[in-house]
């Protein structure tokens, strides 16, 4: 997530700030152990393909609170089918090609199982919808990542990868902590009455930090001229991402996806910006480190 969301809740309990840096202290070493380190690269597709089976999980929980019953079992084959592609699948086109088909079948064949069981019109539109939703938000997007990991070499790889970590976790630190000392003018209080535009402003600051230190730390490969408008449209796709996983929670009525991150919620509470911004880093890479 990119935005702060603390004014005009109620005010947090003593220790969410110690349990949210606790949190972040355990998970931390093995990420960037997992990013920097060549063997441990699995270590990197198998945090992500539990992040990305949990993430699912509590969308599908998500829409069950609004009593839409998705396919869970046909979203998690879509979800596992387009992940093993993102593994063994370099090549842009025939990953293209796999993908859209995995899609095509998850669609036909949810709609066919809806018909089978005799589900009336509505509810099969919704329950479809939502199970080809989730596979879509969660693994589709997600999956770019893997892809990201495993499909360059290990140092632009990890060089990429710490980039786009380091931009969205300092965009998202520079937000949260800006919008607990200053926020007052809402950003968007219909979707998120807690987000603030001085916390926005406190993550786009943050996140062009980081991408300057990014650069001049270990990324001379990128140019501040690139480094500084990537880090900018990143921080408004998190934004958006920030933004769309506060409108699904608000639709169902939960303030959290989930509790299993003690001090941040649920998994997608922390995917959110992440998700939206998968796309972006690998296609950028794609087409300016291949092109």
């Amino acid at each position: 997530m990119i935005l702060d969301k603390t004014k005009n809740q109620k005010p947090p309990a003593k220790n969410s700030g110690t349990a949210r840096l606790l949190t972040a202290a355990i998970v931390l070493p093995f990420l960037i152990a997992s990013i920097l380190v060549p063997w441990l690269k699995w270590l990197f597709v198998a945090m992500g393909a539990a992040a990305m089976a949990l993430g699912l999980f509590e969308f599908y929980v998500l829409t069950k609170r609004l009593q839409i019953r998705p396919d869970i079992n046909a979203g998690f084959i879509g979800a596992t089918a387009i992940f093993v592609v993102s593994l063994f699948v370099n090549d842009l086109s025939l990953n293209l090609l796999l993908t859209q088909i995995i899609v095509i079948a998850l669609t036909a064949g949810a709609l066919v199982a809806s018909a089978l069981r005799a589900t009336a019109f509505d509810k099969m539109i919704s329950s479809v919808g939502a199970t080809i939703l989730g596979v879509l938000y969660v693994a589709l997007l997600g999956s770019h990542l893997i892809s990201l990991r495993l499909g360059f070499d290990q140092a632009l790889s990890a060089h990429l990868l710490s980039f786009f970590f380091l931009v969205l976790m300092g965009g998202d630190a520079g937000a949260y902590y800006t919008g607990r000392a200053l926020g007052k003018h809402k950003l968007a209080p219909k979707i998120s009455p807690g987000k603030t535009w001085e916390g926005v402003a406190g993550g786009v600051i943050a996140a062009l930090g980081m991408a300057a230190i990014a650069h001049f730390w270990f990324f001379r490969e990128l140019p501040l001229k690139w480094c500084l408008p990537l880090a900018f449209v990143m921080t408004v796709v998190g934004i958006l991402g920030d933004l769309t996983e506060s409108a699904l929670k608000r639709g169902a009525g939960a303030k959290d996806a989930a509790n299993i991150l003690p001090g941040h919620g649920g998994i997608l509470d922390r995917l959110d910006s992440l998700l939206f911004n998968a796309p972006l880093i690998y296609y950028f890479a794609r087409f300016y480190f291949n092109g």
